[in-house]
């Protein structure tokens, strides 16, 4: 891709100190393990900085990433994903009007054909009741399935789209886009849902992160990563900051 890592670490740079360095990463932008494309670790190896990545965030997805410079840092933090204890918050933008002010989709996830993510039951299956979407345990498929749970509040309706405030409560592969495209509601130009080409990239973002950091003070750690003019560019709204403010408070209301 031609990327230098001195300029995207300088472009992109949210927060370092001595054990960790967050990116607000552009969409199309691998962070580790990709097959084909160059990521944010093996740029960084080349340039000769050693970074273990703490989560992950999908190649089409905008926004924060969190790296640890050391591995006692690194399992501090990881635990914290492992255990659901990290506080996530992301923004989606969705190709549908219609859902209400807040949500909660408890669908549990399986892997089917070609390691693809999928709801693990049949799509006639997904019930909705009083802004919850969910499955009967007789509907499950016969086949491993992993708890998940969304939680989400909407920020902003428009004539054709509707962005919305989202915690992962659980960090499952794909989940938030998963969740969304199997209840009628999939991201913008979300390459697994969204055939139609129209968007040049899936409007999701890894917004903000609370994570507890032993060795700061105090000792925590509180990042936030604002959207691009690319992501909000389908809505295009008057005073994004303001609307990142509604974003925050609504959040609170569906923790």
């Amino acid at each position: 891709m031609g990327i230098e890592w001195a300029r995207l670490r300088e472009d992109c740079l949210i927060a370092e100190d001595e054990a960790v360095l967050a990116l607000n990463k552009p969409a199309g932008i691998s962070v580790t393990g990709e097959r084909h494309d160059t990521d944010i670790v093996e740029l960084a190896a080349a340039a000769g900085e050693t970074l273990y990545p703490v989560h992950r965030i999908d190649k089409v997805t905008s926004g924060l990433v969190l790296l640890a410079k050391d591995l006692g840092a690194h399992g501090q933090l990881t635990r914290q994903f492992n255990k659901q204890t990290a506080d996530k918050a992301y923004l989606a933008i969705v190709d549908s009007t219609g859902l209400p002010e807040r949500g909660v989709i408890d669908l549990p996830l399986s892997v089917g054909r070609k390691n693809r993510v999928r709801i693990a039951a049949q799509r006639e299956s997904i019930r909705a009741e009083g802004g919850r979407w969910f499955v009967n345990e007789a509907d499950l498929l016969d086949t491993k399935n992993y708890p998940s749970l969304t939680r989400f509040a909407t920020v902003l309706r428009t004539e054709r789209h509707t962005v919305l405030a989202l915690r992962p409560v659980t960090g499952r592969r794909h989940q938030i886009r998963v969740h969304l495209a199997w209840i009628g509601h999939p991201i913008l130009g979300d390459p697994l849902f969204d055939k139609s080409g129209a968007y040049p990239r899936a409007h999701l973002h890894s917004w903000r992160l609370g994570l507890a950091a032993s060795w700061r003070t105090p000792p925590e750690l509180n990042l936030d990563a604002p959207p691009g003019a690319d992501f909000w560019a389908p809505v295009a709204p008057p005073d994004p900051a303001a609307l990142l403010g509604r974003a925050a408070e609504l959040l609170r209301t569906v923790s």
